[in-house]
């Protein structure tokens, strides 16, 4: 891969990491898990960037990997996770400190969004991610009239959830 390939991706990367975090507070429950899974969506990302062909925005596919090595390694009930050594490539990426007790209403709205499906969950998250039906339909694969309904039905559970 050519060094300008690899710079181009460790900026992204770097501009949506803030992604990455969010989907792993959303799929994970402590911190060692949120790390693996965060390493895990970074090594997808980097196997995968080479085939990214910028028909859609870079923060719109990284949503959709990180999507869907959440779902898919959250799904199994044994996890085999093969890893890729970092040393053999000449960059590092510093995570941001992410502060998972900053506010008590997130932690609220976690644990009621904790109690979604996968769909459920990801369509929340881009969602209060300010992300238009369109874009949202995309990454999921499907239409923007479910997504809008999902989202209706969706926001009634979170009601039911918050307010018993």
């Amino acid at each position: 891969m050519s060094e300008n390939l690899e710079q181009t991706f460790v900026q992204q990367l770097r501009e949506n990491q803030n992604i990455i975090h969010k989907i792993c507070r959303l799929y994970t429950s402590d911190g060692d898990a949120h790390k693996d899974l965060f390493q895990e969506i970074t090594i997808q990302l980097w196997k995968a960037f080479p085939k990214f062909r910028g028909d859609a925005k870079f923060s719109t596919w990284a949503y959709r990997v990180a999507l869907n090595t959440a779902i898919t390694l959250y799904r199994k009930s044994t996890r085999s996770v093969s890893t890729v050594e970092y040393e053999k490539h000449s960059f590092f990426i510093s995570q941001d400190e992410y502060n998972s007790d900053e506010e008590e209403q997130i932690k609220l709205m976690y644990q009621a969004v904790h109690q979604l499906n996968d769909i459920e969950k990801a369509l929340v998250f881009m969602y209060l991610e300010d992300k238009d039906y369109t874009e949202i339909a995309e990454t999921l694969g499907i239409s923007e009239v479910n997504a809008r309904v999902k989202m209706n039905r969706i926001k009634g559970k979170l009601k039911k959830i918050l307010n018993p």
